[in-house]
């Protein structure tokens, strides 16, 4: 887990339309709240850069001593629209006068127009059904569920098994973990259920065997029959790189899918919304999910997921039977409209997608020029990732990703701690407002950044 030191050092000052550093960092006034901080909250709660956050508007984040950092985290590409936006700030101050904060799976006319919206902008619009929850854990552990369901009333009790991907991360609950595809979060559980399988994601870098028959031929040394496979689940990027599938790869997947008639399920959490430069990355591949796992960015401010899918696969559960306390609040309901609204307004899928251009282009220099320290690029749209490695190997190196990371905060560009399987991921996502003049100012400090640490 990364860690922050708390002492204040001084650092050059900055000022310009898009930044401003004007103090010591950390703020030496904001250490009494960390510390204070300590007392109530586990240390797993910690681990980001120490900034005591005041405000946040756009692709900006603001402390209260008058420092400023072009945001390349959208807090963790929740802010998909930028943040604090306005518009979405009255929608709730018209909800809050109406006098409706809870509503639980009773109507109100905002969940109508939201599972409408969401309905018509998934596979299939005449077969498709929305399902509203609360976190994308829930949304995943509800793909999961629906999966299993799906296989033992069509199929009988020995299509169980739910396969996903080595380095994958769909959430901190029991199901989704037990999905997931790192051992060292799964060290809690104990006894692991063997109806999960993994299989190596073909990401090109970590694992340089991209072909389909690498999927099938795990499958078969493992010994699973894919008649007993009810479900295959992946995050549309994984999220360690971003790490995206080969699009012939993930074709064969889908007809695997269809052949043995497995629930297909995409875990868009961190990738839908615009975020690639389509409104949802599975389609760049030009693949149909049977079910799509939805979060973060859907809001661009408060917990909110959904469960797109198939009209016969959501439907096996009875009324009440599948329900969540808070699914369609009426105040996240009103946000996610809203965002949605202002992401087709302002084009922001497509901003998206002409941005990441300059992005990667910018770090592709950056990459080339320390190629012996950041092994791997990968990106598409406004999400990249740049692999820190012990020089010359691709051994993975989290404390290079550390000091870059810090060297950055330090310079007014903020993202949050580095991931990956060993914290030597450098990621980068900032919202989808960003404008050409912050992505170029924003790929120069990070430019400055690299060299300070490496040159």
């Amino acid at each position: 887990m990364a860690t922050y030191d708390l002492t204040p050092v001084a650092v050059k000052k900055v000022k310009t339309r898009n930044r401003c550093i004007c103090t010591m960092l950390p703020v030496p006034e904001s250490i009494p709240i960390f510390d204070e901080l300590k007392k109530s909250e586990p240390r797993s709660m910690a681990g980001q850069p120490p900034i005591i956050w005041h405000k946040a508007e756009g692709f900006n984040i603001y402390d209260k001593w008058g420092n400023k950092w072009i945001d390349w985290s959208s807090g963790v590409l929740i802010a998909n629209a930028g943040h604090g936006r306005r518009e979405i700030g009255d929608k709730l101050k018209e909800i809050i006068d109406q006098g409706l904060l809870a509503t639980y799976v009773f109507v109100h006319e905002g969940r109508v127009d939201l599972v409408r919206e969401l309905r018509l902008i998934s596979p299939d619009p005449d077969k498709y059904q929305v399902f509203l929850l609360s976190t994308g854990s829930e949304a995943t552990e509800n793909c999961i569920k629906l999966a299993k369901t799906y296989g033992l009333e069509k199929h009988g009790p020995t299509k169980n098994v739910i396969v996903s991907f080595e380095n994958a991360f769909h959430g901190r609950t029991l199901g989704s973990q037990l999905a997931g595809g790192m051992p060292k979060l799964k060290k809690w559980i104990g006894q692991l259920d063997q109806t999960f399988v993994q299989i190596p994601f073909p990401d090109g870098f970590k694992n340089e065997d991209t072909s389909f028959e690498l999927f099938l031929n795990t499958l078969k040394a493992k010994g699973v029959d894919p008649k007993s496979i009810c479900g295959v689940i992946s995050e549309s990027y994984q999220g360690v790189g971003p790490d995206f599938f080969p699009v012939e790869y993930a074709r064969k997947l889908e007809s695997f899918c269809r052949k043995h008639d497995i629930v297909l399920i995409m875990d868009e959490v961190q990738a839908g919304f615009g975020r690639t430069g389509k409104m949802f990355t599975y389609q760049h591949y030009g693949i149909s999910p049977d079910l799509v796992a939805c979060g973060k960015g859907i809001t661009s401010s408060l917990p909110l997921s959904a469960v797109i899918g198939r009209s016969d696969i959501m439907s096996l559960y009875p009324p009440g039977s599948m329900t969540s306390t808070h699914s369609a609040s009426p105040l996240a309901v009103v946000s996610a409209l809203e965002n949605l609204r202002i992401i087709k307004k302002e084009k922001l899928v497509e901003n998206a997608e002409k941005m990441g251009g300059i992005l990667i282009s910018g770090l592709e220099k950056i990459q080339k020029k320390y190629s012996k320290h950041l092994g791997c690029l990968h990106g598409k749209g406004l999400v990249a990732g740049l692999q820190a490695v012990k020089p010359g190997t691709k051994t993975p190196d989290p404390e290079l990703a550390q000091k870059i990371n810090v060297a950055c905060y330090q310079k007014g560009l903020l993202m949050f701690a580095p991931v990956g399987i060993a914290g030597e991921c450098i990621k980068i996502a900032p919202p989808l407002c960003i404008t050409k003049d912050a992505l170029d100012e924003s790929l120069e400090i990070f430019g400055e950044a690299v060299d300070e640490v490496l040159a």
